[in-house]
C-alpha cells in the first residue's frame, strides 16, 4: 500500500476545515443551494432524491483495514449503517445529514480518505485492476502509475473546470479487469519488443447517452512520458471540447466528431512542445513513488498446503474456493474475492458490521489490505493458502461467502430510482428479483460466467452497455420499462451490447432474463461456450424470437 506523508495529511485537514465553513454558511443561509452546489460537488457531495450523498474516493481501489474500519464507523454514526461500493472503486454514503457532513469527512480525512474530485468536471478517481500487485499476469504494478496520476491530477489548476467529467483507468494484465476501453482515457501497461515499459493509450471511451469504445491513438508510449502525454490529451480536450451542450461535452464526442486520427495528430503536436519539460518522469521520481508502496512480507510457502487439502474435502468450502479464489504471484498465497452479492441484497452494499469483519480479516489474514473491484465486490489480495479455511468460515458467518462471483446473480447495478434524482426506473429491486430466479447456485454454476448489468437511467452508472446482458430503465407515460441488450463486454475485447427488442415492463424483466438464459443453455455449443460467445456466434435473432414469443 502507498504510504501518505505529512503533506497529504495537512492538505486533507485544510480541505476539511474549508468545507466545514462552507456548510456552516449554507446552514445559516449565507449561501443559497445554487451557490453551495459547486462547492459541495468539489468534495463529492451530491443532492440525491431523498438526501445528500457523500462519495469517497478509494484511489486505485486500495484500502487499509484502518480505512475500511473508519468507513464502517461513518456508516454507523452518520448514515444508516451501510455503504455502497461503486463500479469506479468508490464508496457512497446515501443518508448523511448536511450538518453531519463535515464531521464525517473529518473522520475519514484522519485516515487519509476523502471525496475530493469524486464529482465535478475534473479528473476523477483513477481506477485499476483490483488484483494489481498480486496477480502473476501483470508486467508491473499499475497502482504505481495510478498514484503518479493521482498526485498530478489532484487540484490541477488547468483541469479543474473541464468541459465535462474525466475518467482514467489502467490495466497491466492481458486480461482487463478495469474496463479501460470504456473510459475517457484507458491505459494498457505493457513492454515492447525491447523490454521497455510503456502504455498503449486509448481515448474516447465512455457509456451514458452516447456510448463508445475507446480508440487507440498510441500503441506504445514510454512510461517516462506518461504525464506529459496525458497533459497533451487534456489540453486538446480542454480547448476543443464542447461547452455549449452538456450531452456533447465528453471527450468521446470530440474524438468521434473529428476522428481518432485527427485527435491523435492534435495531441502529438501539443505533446512535442512539452514532452521533455517539467512533466518528464525521471527514474528517480518513479523510484521514489515505487518505494512508497509497502508490499507484504511474504513468507516462503508451498502451494497446496495440508490445511487446504484437508479443507477441500468439504464440498461447501470446495465450491467457494473454486469460485472465489484465484492464483497469486507468490507460491502458497491466493487472491480472494469477497462477494457483496448475497441473493436478495442490494448489489455492492456492505453493512458497517460487514466492513468491520472484512477489516478484521484483512488484518488477521491479508496483510492489512483490501481492494474494491469494478464489479462492486471486495478483494483480499494476499491470503496464505493455509489460512483460506479459517477465512472462509469467518466470511460465511458474516454473510460474505456467497460463491457467485462472475455468475448470473453477481449483478452490477446502480442505486437507481430508490436513491438517484436522475433515475427513470428502479435498479436494485430488479437485480434482487433476477438474483432470486438464480438463487440455486448449482443452476447458476451450470450457466457459467455471465455478467448482468443494470442502470436506472441513460447515464449508465451500472455500465449496462457492456454487460453480457444489459438492462436499462426508461420511463414511458409515468411507468417503468426496461430495454434489454445482449452481447456487451467490458474486458480486453470490449464491445457494446445489441438491443434485443422493445422495452418490457418492470414485472416482465426477471422472467425475460430467465428466458434469455434458458435459450442460451439450449443454443450453446457446450458447457465451455460462454453466454457472450454464443451471442457473438449466433447474433441476437434466435434469442429475440424465443423470448418475445414467450412475452
Amino acid at each position: 500500500m502507498y504510504v501518505y506523508d505529512e503533506f497529504d495529511r495537512a492538505f486533507l485537514a485544510e480541505r476539511t476545515a474549508e468545507f466545514r465553513d462552507q456548510v456552516e454558511r449554507r446552514l445559516s443561509g449565507a449561501l443559497s443551494e445554487d451557490e453551495f452546489k459547486p462547492l459541495r460537488l468539489m468534495n463529492g457531495v451530491y443532492l440525491q432524491l431523498h438526501a445528500y450523498m457523500l462519495r469517497i474516493a478509494i484511489p486505485y481501489g486500495t484500502l487499509s483495514a484502518t480505512q475500511l474500519r473508519r468507513m464502517a464507523y461513518v456508516a454507523r454514526h452518520y448514515d444508516r449503517g451501510y455503504g455502497h461500493f461503486t463500479t469506479r472503486q468508490n464508496i457512497q454514503f446515501n443518508w448523511i445529514k448536511l450538518e453531519n457532513l463535515p464531521d464525517a469527512m473529518a473522520s475519514l480525512a484522519e485516515v487519509g480518505v476523502h471525496g475530493i474530485q469524486t464529482s465535478g468536471n475534473c479528473i476523477r478517481n483513477v481506477t485499476t485492476d483490483q488484483w494489481a500487485g498480486a496477480t502473476p499476469e501483470e508486467c508491473d504494478d499499475p497502482r504505481i502509475w495510478a498514484e503518479i496520476l493521482r498526485q498530478y491530477s489532484t487540484l490541477h489548476p488547468e483541469f479543474t473546470y473541464l468541459p465535462r467529467k474525466f475518467k482514467i483507468a489502467i490495466t497491466a494484465a492481458a486480461k482487463d479487469r478495469a474496463a479501460v476501453k470504456v473510459h475517457d482515457v484507458g491505459l494498457r501497461l505493457h513492454r515492447n519488443e525491447a523490454g521497455e515499459l510503456g502504455f498503449e493509450v486509448l481515448v474516447g471511451g465512455g457509456l451514458g447517452r452516447t456510448p463508445f469504445v475507446g480508440k487507440s491513438i498510441r500503441k506504445f508510449l514510454p512510461a517516462r512520458h506518461l504525464l506529459s502525454y496525458i497533459e497533451a490529451i487534456m489540453r486538446v480536450y480542454n480547448q476543443f471540447g464542447r461547452r455549449d451542450n452538456i450531452y456533447k461535452a465528453r471527450i468521446k464526442i470530440l474524438v468521434h466528431e473529428i476522428g481518432a486520427e485527427a485527435f491523435a495528430e492534435a495531441v502529438e503536436k501539443e505533446w512535442e512542445a512539452i514532452r521533455d519539460g517539467a512533466l518528464h518522469l525521471s527514474d528517480e521520481i518513479i523510484a521514489d513513488i515505487r518505494a512508497r508502496f509497502l508490499y507484504p512480507a511474504y513468507e516462503t510457502l508451498a502451494d497446496q498446503p495440508a490445511e487446504l487439502t484437508e479443507a477441500l474435502k468439504d464440498p461447501a468450502f470446495a465450491t467457494w474456493h473454486r469460485n472465489s479464489v484465484t492464483t497469486h504471484k507468490r507460491p502458497g498465497y491466493a487472491i480472494v474475492t469477497v462477494s457483496l452479492k448475497p441473493v436478495g441484497a442490494p448489489p455492492g452494499d456492505a453493512t458497517a458490521d460487514q466492513m468491520d469483519v472484512v477489516a478484521d480479516l484483512a488484518e488477521r489474514y491479508g496483510f492489512n489490505e483490501i481492494r474494491v473491484g469494478h464489479e462492486q465486490n471486495l478483494c483480499l489480495p494476499n491470503v496464505a493458502q493455509k489460512d483460506l479455511p479459517a477465512l472462509w468460515r469467518a466470511l460465511e458467518a458474516a454473510g460474505l461467502a456467497t460463491p457467485n462471483v462472475n455468475l448470473v446473480n453477481d449483478i452490477i447495478a446502480c442505486p437507481g430510482l430508490d436513491y438517484c434524482a436522475l433515475a427513470n426506473a428502479r435498479a436494485i429491486p430488479v437485480a434482487q428479483e433476477i438474483a432470486k430466479r438464480f438463487a440455486d447456485l448449482e443452476k447458476a454454476r451450470g450457466v457459467g460466467r455471465l455478467h448482468v448489468n443494470i442502470s436506472g437511467c441513460i447515464n449508465a452508472c451500472g455500465h449496462h452497455h457492456v454487460g453480457h446482458i444489459g438492462i436499462l430503465g426508461v420511463e414511458k407515460n409515468g411507468q417503468e420499462f426496461y430495454q434489454i441488450t445482449l452481447g456487451g463486454r467490458a474486458d480486453e475485447h470490449a464491445q457494446l451490447g445489441t438491443l434485443l427488442g422493445p422495452a418490457v415492463s418492470y414485472e416482465q424483466v426477471p422472467g425475460l432474463i430467465e428466458d434469455v438464459v434458458d435459450t442460451y443453455m439450449e443454443l450453446r455449443s457446450g458447457p465451455q461456450e460462454l453466454f457472450v460467445d454464443t451471442v457473438a456466434r449466433l447474433g441476437i435473432e434466435p434469442f429475440k424470437e424465443r423470448v418475445y414469443a414467450a412475452h
